[in-house]
């Protein structure tokens, strides 16, 4: 099977398009946990800067900066009620994909 025509070459990541117009519920992280969330890892509550109102517990988001640019999207682990009470080590999103999946995984896809 050829991969590569499946394979956008475009720098552009589309999930502004496809979901994040459409979501319901969001997730805003701060800047310093950016980075963090782009490596795979989960959004912690120290990380958290805002959260979709009245978001129910396990569902999915799209997660955006706090500039508004959707870098992924996850589930969340809490509702937006039980955040308000976390400590800040607890995880507040698991992490499903991000924009930084395609540039770790670009080797293997073509």
């Amino acid at each position: 099977m050829n991969h590569k025509r499946f394979i956008n070459h475009t720098p552009h990541f589309k999930l502004k398009d496809l979901l994040s117009q459409y979501a319901l519920y969001k997730v805003w992280v701060k800047p310093s946990a950016e980075l963090s969330f782009l490596y795979g890892n989960h959004i912690l509550k120290a990380g958290l800067g805002r959260i979709s109102e009245n978001t129910p517990q396990y569902q999915g988001v799209v997660v955006f900066s706090m500039s508004d640019i959707p870098l992924g999207f996850g589930r969340v682990a809490r509702s937006t009620f039980e955040c308000r009470n976390l400590e800040p080590e607890a995880i507040v999103c698991f992490h499903q994909e991000d924009i930084g999946q395609y540039l770790r995984e670009e080797a293997t896809l073509i």
